[in-house]
């Protein structure tokens, strides 16, 4: 008699049912992202400019602010298709270097209007800083449960 087994009829090794567990899955964390990137487009395209010009004591244009911030959008306009998509690990660790750039340069504008500015100017800006946080950890969460971008199989 012949003692061999059928691999069907074999468990499966630890490894493997971890592997299996630890897919989680893609599009929940895609549609959080691409909603919140939508959201702080429009949130700093239109909304940032016209509170401040209603909060700030100077009474700033809002034209203008609008069009100062669509300037320093541009490179969040170029980005967009890759966070619509979502899919690609290159161009979405590329979106998340410069979203880092935006919010260290959200940081520091927060930081300074803290020493001048009224409460409803902070928050205005508080916001927008918890904005550029929420897609930067969404982000980070979406580039870990992508596939690996070396494909390296043993």
């Amino acid at each position: 008699m012949s003692t061999t087994s059928t691999p069907s009829k074999q468990t499966p090794s630890p490894k493997s049912a971890r592997a299996v567990k630890s897919k989680k899955p893609i599009a929940p964390m895609q549609k959080r992202l691409l909603l919140t990137w939508l959201v702080w487009i429009a949130y700093r395209l239109l909304v940032l400019p016209i509170f401040i010009s209603l909060f700030n004591p100077s009474n700033p244009d809002i034209i203008g602010g609008i069009a100062w911030h669509g300037l320093w959008l541009i490179p969040a306009f170029i980005i967009t298709p890759s966070i619509v998509r979502g899919r690609s690990p290159y161009t979405l660790l590329v979106s998340s270097m410069l979203t880092l750039v935006y919010l260290g340069a959200s940081g520091v504008v927060l930081f300074t209007r803290v020493y001048g500015s009224s409460w409803t100017e902070i928050l205005v800006y508080g916001l927008d800083f918890a904005l550029l946080l929420a897609i930067n950890i969404w982000l980070f969460i979406l580039l870990k449960r992508l596939p690996s971008m070396n494909k390296v199989e043993k």
